[in-house]
């Protein structure tokens, strides 16, 4: 494939929205188009599986049924929108990918590595590029979620949770540092801007 892909990670509150339109920007300035999709979610069906999987009503659901429709969602992304734009030379921007349910489901949720596995056969083995991985502690992500009016059902769960997820990405980051950048996103919006462009003079120049 001719194009880029690059994927954001980071808990709730660490500041991916606001990068990622800053990533767009410097990539589109480069010459090169760029696409914007989030998961769950970037297709209809996809869309439909977030609203089901997000929904705080349904607190029954299984840790297993929770990870299986993560990687429906993403089954369905992968192939129907990332693939072919990746095909068409585009640079893809993807806020979350794999690496957030081998995180929620796999690592907090206690699933080990049946998560990695389901998700191979989900993406066809797709990796992206560059993952920039916005490490923020729990503390600081919920002072600066305060004020939000209304949590999904995983920004619902307990504290110890979200230490896992947080814990989990830091794990990652340790194991795969060439493909992702760990950045602390308690750095001022320009710095942590500053040191993405630096990672991606490698992919795009």
């Amino acid at each position: 494939m001719k194009g880029i892909f690059i994927t954001i990670e980071g808990g709730d509150g660490s500041g991916k929205s606001t990068q990622i339109e800053l990533i767009k920007r410097y990539v589109t300035e480069h010459g090169h188009d760029v696409v914007l999709t989030r998961e769950p979610g970037g297709t209809r069906i996809s869309e439909a599986i977030r609203e089901l999987v997000l929904d705080k009503s349904l607190s029954e659901m299984t840790d297993m049924t929770e990870a299986l429709l993560y990687a429906a969602s993403r089954a369905q992304h992968t192939e129907t929108y990332i693939v072919p734009n990746l095909i068409a030379g585009k640079v893809v921007i993807c806020d979350r990918y794999v690496d957030s349910s081998i995180v929620y489901q796999g690592i907090a949720r206690g699933l080990g590595d049946s998560v990695r596995i389901i998700n191979e056969y989900a993406t066809n083995h797709l990796t992206p590029d560059l993952t920039i991985l916005l490490d923020l502690s729990h503390g600081e992500s919920m002072e600066r979620k305060k004020g939000q009016k209304e949590l999904d059902r995983l920004e619902m769960e307990e504290a110890r949770f979200h230490e896992k997820v947080s814990d989990g990405y830091r794990q990652l980051a340790h194991e795969y540092p060439e493909r992702i950048l760990r950045i602390d996103a308690s750095l001022p919006i320009e710095k942590i801007h500053d040191m993405i462009v630096q990672k991606l003079k490698q992919l795009i120049d």
